[in-house]
């Protein structure tokens, strides 16, 4: 499972540059005008887990493989969006195609860039990506309802249990509030899912900050939850070798870069987990939503692994380190035979018994 994060905003907030950041090479050009991104660029990153490497200096494999996150930088968005001003189809094709968005509000004020978006005001600029998308948010709800009548006049079960929960989100949406923040069953969250509904999405706002503030924002701009990343200092990091990176960071009071940190809050917000195997041929780490199952987590692996599952042989991570791997931990009682109904812990070393 790669997650895929659509990193999106205002023109010229530092998106780009950002993006040229986390995934360490220049490819999306970053320049003071608008427009600049047209077509998204695509950049997939290494997920940072320490854990890797502590298991693969137990075990001592030939290769480790992390888990992936793709970064995509799409086309900046502007006022006036909704009535097809700038790039509004492409960009919203292209965020509907991510799993997460990641809305970049800009907080520095540099004399040197063109203001295409008026004075700095992060939460302003947020409500205008809200205003200038309430549109495009409306229409695939109401072009689902229209279509669903002669479904439920046929019996389809599906189309049944879609229409009161399109109603609801309805609802919401005329009351200026995202669907994302209703409680649904799982069940609801697949159905809602296959539209890919804007506002059902996880968003987190990026606050692009100047390299002295980074290290002393808050989490809050006013009401709105923001997580501080400077795209200075990330450019910077991406030049640097891991001990100059460490030290630049201490400078700035950071203990690891904004890149750790985005990737965590994203994992929170779509509920996600890893789950790690390790053996002579590779440390390689999973991902899996929380509340996966034993098999279901087999099946990230191979379709085969949860078709013909039998067991899951478990170590938790800080058993398998303590003891000093599987032998260890076996000896010490640490391994556990789970069945079907295992529900997978974050950090479990993991090994599937199946029969195909």
């Amino acid at each position: 499972m790669s997650l895929r994060i659509g990193i999106v905003g205002l023109p010229n907030v530092g998106k780009s540059t950002l993006f040229n950041a986390l995934t360490k090479k220049a490819s999306a050009q970053a320049s003071n005008f608008p427009f600049t991104t047209i077509d998204p660029n695509i950049g997939i990153v290494d997920l940072p887990d320490e854990r890797l490497r502590k298991l693969a200096e137990i075990v001592n494999p030939e290769k480790i493989v992390p888990a992936t996150v793709t970064f995509v930088d799409i086309a900046g968005l502007v006022r006036g969006a909704h009535k097809g001003q700038g790039l509004s189809n492409h960009f919203l094709t292209n965020i509907r195609n991510g799993d997460a968005i990641v809305m970049v509000l800009r907080a520095i004020n540099d004399p040197n860039e063109t203001q295409f978006s008026g004075p700095i005001d992060p939460v302003a600029d947020a409500e205008t990506r809200k205003t200038q998308l309430a549109p495009k948010v409306h229409e695939p709800i109401e072009k689902r309802l229209g279509s669903l009548e002669g479904e439920i006049k046929a019996g389809k079960k599906e189309s049944i249990a879609l229409k009161p929960l399109l109603l609801r989100a309805k609802a919401e949406l005329e009351q200026g509030r995202p669907i994302r923040t209703l409680p649904y069953s799982a069940e609801e969250k697949h159905l809602i899912n296959q539209l890919q509904l804007l506002t059902a999405k996880p968003l987190l706002h990026i606050l692009n900050v100047d390299e002295i503030e980074v290290g002393t924002v808050g989490d809050r701009v006013g009401e709105l939850p923001i997580l501080p990343v400077s795209a200075k200092v990330e450019a910077e990091l991406a030049t640097l070798s891991p001990s100059e990176a460490a030290e630049y960071l201490e400078t700035i009071g950071l203990s690891e870069p904004g890149l750790n940190r985005l990737i965590r809050e994203a994992f929170h917000l779509l509920g996600l987990q890893t789950y790690f195997t390790a053996g002579p041929k590779e440390v390689r780490a999973w991902t899996v939503p929380v509340g996966a199952t034993a098999p279901k987590a087999a099946g990230v692996i191979h379709t085969d692994f949860e078709r013909g599952f039998i067991r899951a042989e478990v170590i938790a991570y800080d058993d398998y380190v303590k003891h000093g791997g599987e032998q260890g931990a076996k000896t010490a009682g640490k391994l556990r035979s789970e069945g079907k109904d295992y529900v997978v812990a974050d950090g479990d070393v993991i090994h599937f018994r199946f029969n195909v």
